[in-house]
């Protein structure tokens, strides 16, 4: 069966519909299927429910869904960034379900394995855990959280096959390799198509089997959710630089 689409409209034909379930991977900025978050927000789609780590920043990301007010409900762990995300929840107008992030992940990653819940000590005696079942174990109590299955997962890759076998490179493999797994179609965009047998099986992260589409997408512009750096130093001069003075 041929994965490889021509783009994203294509990618994603067929699997959108109003009122479904996406997880979008990514982190921050870094590793988010920004080409098939357009196409979905082309398609017009509504009432969406979203698990992300976070919702991007306005008009980047996530964001875009936000601003066409294509989500109807987030889950997510965190939505600092993003002005027009705060206003839509504070406004009521905007569903959302906050998970500390260890633990976003780990429902995640059950839903893929076919766990359908599981117990953790984190949120206990917090708001996280109104309304959900306590148990003890050895003397501590645990808050039961439910596994995640969406209906479609969008991530982006570093570098995949035509098999759909994937490679993420650093903080992109946060959170797209567990979603990769946790969704009945999972589409990648990835920056480096090879053919079959050019990734060392040692190195992939995602194995085929768990991906039905693949957007090539060998140019994109990788933004900075916020830079930090410090001041650059003036060069040592004087007597300080010839005796070896200055600061290593």
């Amino acid at each position: 069966m041929k994965k490889v689409y021509p783009d994203p409209t294509a990618a994603l034909s067929g699997l959108l519909r109003d009122g479904m379930t996406i997880m979008a991977g990514g982190f921050g900025l870094c590793g988010i299927p920004d080409e098939l978050i357009e196409a979905i927000r082309a398609s017009g789609v509504t009432g969406l429910t979203v698990i992300s780590n976070n919702a991007g920043i306005d008009g980047v990301g996530l964001g875009k869904l936000l601003e066409t007010r294509q989500v109807a409900r987030m889950i997510s762990s965190y939505v600092g960034e993003n002005k027009e995300f705060a206003r839509q929840y504070l406004g009521g107008e905007l569903a959302i379900e906050f998970n500390p992030q260890g633990t976003l992940a780990e429902r995640i990653r059950a839903g893929g394995a076919g766990i359908p819940a599981f117990f953790t000590k984190t949120g206990v005696g917090t708001s996280v855990a109104e309304g959900k079942e306590l148990r003890e174990f050895d003397g501590e109590t645990y808050v039961m959280e439910r596994g995640l299955f969406a209906d479609l997962a969008i991530v982006h890759a570093w570098t995949g096959d035509t098999e759909g076998n994937l490679v993420y490179r650093k903080t992109a493999r946060n959170f797209n390799p567990m979603m990769a797994t946790a969704a009945a179609v999972t589409v990648a965009q990835v920056e480096h198509l090879v053919e079959p047998g050019a990734i060392d099986p040692d190195h992939i992260h995602t194995p085929g089997i768990f991906v039905s589409r693949i957007l090539h997408v060998p140019v994109r512009e990788k933004r900075i959710e916020q830079r930090t750096v410090r001041p650059r130093r003036a060069p040592e001069t004087g007597e300080a630089a010839a005796a070896g003075g200055g600061a290593i």
